[in-house]
């Protein structure tokens, strides 16, 4: 195998025009060069081929075997360094009709989702977005295979190939139909472990929640295991159960679904959101401006800390007030 360091590529381009024209006078106009440069770039064609290459013939020089044996190879090569050293094409906006496809569990699908496709939509109509579901135990093998180029996750730890980008912090929130079930919030401890728990997670085992209860040495009984966030008010209509989910996705759901929502009675630190991408993706100007609308996206969140329904401190006074009251 020839070094490919020893090689001219410039010879490659004198050989194709050397086989549209078939003469070296015309090869040499058309590449700017004077009919010596182009007779000494065909000699030393010649000499790495070892092939006479183009023979003088009646009407033009006519390509030999070797010639015709690899002109299809040339061209292909030569149209990929073209291709691949061209100036990186703009990325327009207004006019582009390009498509992103981007991972992400489905509560923040459901969280930044819409508001990633809004924002599109208000400044690219042309483009298209999809949405795909993965998760930190799946994103680093769909972006490897490129089946999505650019994920939204939590705990991430990418691979030497990706790059990753913060977004933002997320705690925990607690979900119930408190209206149906007459449940009363926030929660205290005791009321928040004699309830039945829907837990919504990849494995279907256990989530942050118990390692949180571990830790104060409490557990809870899990009722019911989901996988996906989105069935979550479905359940909580039909069963007299909490859930402990993302502050996002919580927020989301006790809007669209009229749940009550509270803090947890067990602290949980902030966890991390970051944006995943492949590293060759890094200067590609369409995904950059895709980028910047899901930063945008995510700083729209409602992610204060959610306040409770009911103080417990006002409950319990507002009870020993009833109790000195005349009848």
């Amino acid at each position: 195998m020839l070094d490919a360091r020893k090689i001219d590529l410039n010879l490659a381009v004198v050989f194709l025009a050397l086989w549209e024209e078939r003469s070296v006078t015309r090869a040499a106009a058309r590449l700017a060069l004077s009919q010596a440069a182009a007779s000494a770039a065909l000699a030393r064609l010649r000499e790495t081929c070892e092939d006479e290459l183009f023979l003088r013939a009646k009407g033009g020089m006519q390509p030999t075997q070797r010639a015709l044996e690899i002109v299809a190879q040339l061209e292909n090569g030569i149209g990929s360094l073209a291709a691949a050293l061209a100036p990186a094409p703009r990325f327009d906006p207004p006019t582009s009709t390009r498509r992103f496809v981007i991972g992400m569990s489905d509560d923040f699908e459901m969280a930044i989702g819409p508001e990633i496709s809004r924002r599109v939509l208000e400044r690219a109509s042309g483009v298209s977005v999809i949405f795909r579901q993965t998760n930190r135990h799946t994103v680093d093998a769909m972006l490897e295979e490129q089946q999505i180029e650019l994920a939204v996750t939590v705990g991430a730890a990418p691979k030497r190939w990706a790059s990753c980008e913060a977004l933002g912090k997320s705690n925990y929130a607690c979900l119930a139909d408190s209206a149906r079930w007459g449940i009363a919030l926030p929660l205290t401890l005791d009321e928040y472990l004699a309830l039945p728990h829907l837990l919504v997670s990849f494995s279907g085992r256990e989530g942050a929640v118990d390692t949180a209860l571990r830790a104060i040495g409490k557990v809870r009984h899990v009722q019911t295991a989901l996988t996906h966030f989105s069935a979550v008010p479905a359940f909580l209509t039909s069963v007299k159960a909490v859930t402990t989910i993302p502050l996002h996705a919580a927020r989301v759901l006790a809007r669209v679904s009229q749940l009550g929502i509270c803090a947890p009675p067990v602290h949980f630190d902030d966890y991390e959101v970051s944006m995943v991408y492949r590293r060759t993706s890094a200067h590609d100007p369409g995904l950059e401006w895709f980028k910047g609308i899901v930063h945008e996206a995510f700083q729209a969140l409602d992610l204060r800390p959610v306040r409770p329904v009911r103080p417990i401190r006002t409950a319990r006074r507002s009870a020993a007030k009833s109790k000195k009251s005349p009848t």
